[in-house]
């Protein structure tokens, strides 16, 4: 009787540029943002907006979304070239299996660093329960998610899965409903 290993997945093309989540040394992201430019290398690094208050004066500074992480879209002949870049400790993998970040999930963060400035902050994929809510306007507009926390306002969490963390929005209950089977209704 012969046990055979689990099939490895990757899902790198030879032809078609896919995304892919890349782990690096400790605060070099944007070092490594601009290596991969250099190299041709078709890379994402989101940034959100900070002001950082000092006593004496204000400082606004550019810090990265999600920190140790670059996002690279790349085929099978620019994998190694990408590995061999300084800085990067490698793919990011989800049991062995080299896996691709749908586009949709980049174009996600993309709106919420560029057209969108609520309060976010970054942390590692929970499970927590909740109503499922979605966005009904502003950029977001049917971005879904579940509903972790009801004050003043709504904290809003959009699990990135295939990320393996999740996003928390803070959000004015004018900007969401709930969601029951495919129906919405107003909150």
């Amino acid at each position: 009787m012969t046990i055979s290993s689990p099939k490895i997945e990757n899902h790198l093309l030879e032809k078609e540029a896919r995304w892919f989540a890349v782990r690096l040394n400790f605060k070099r992201e944007k070092v490594v943002n601009q290596r991969l430019q250099e190299r041709g290398i078709n890379a994402y690094l989101p940034l959100q907006h900070i002001i950082k208050v000092y006593p004496s004066k204000n400082k606004r500074m550019e810090v990265p979304l999600i920190n140790g992480y670059i996002f690279v879209c790349i085929t099978q002949r620019e994998y190694v070239r990408v590995l061999e870049t300084p800085d990067i400790l490698g793919f990011v993998r989800f049991s062995r299996n080299l896996i691709a970040i749908p586009a949709h999930e980049i174009d996600l963060l993309r709106r919420i660093v560029g057209e969108y400035s609520p309060d976010v902050s970054v942390a590692p994929l929970s499970y927590s329960t909740g109503e499922e809510v979605e966005i009904v306007t502003g950029p977001l507009t049917g971005v879904r998610g579940k509903l972790i926390k009801k004050q003043n306002r709504h904290t809003f969490v959009v699990a990135l899965e295939s990320l393996g963390h999740e996003l928390h929005l803070q959000l004015d209950a004018s900007l969401l409903c709930k969601v029951t089977t495919g129906v919405r209704v107003a909150s």
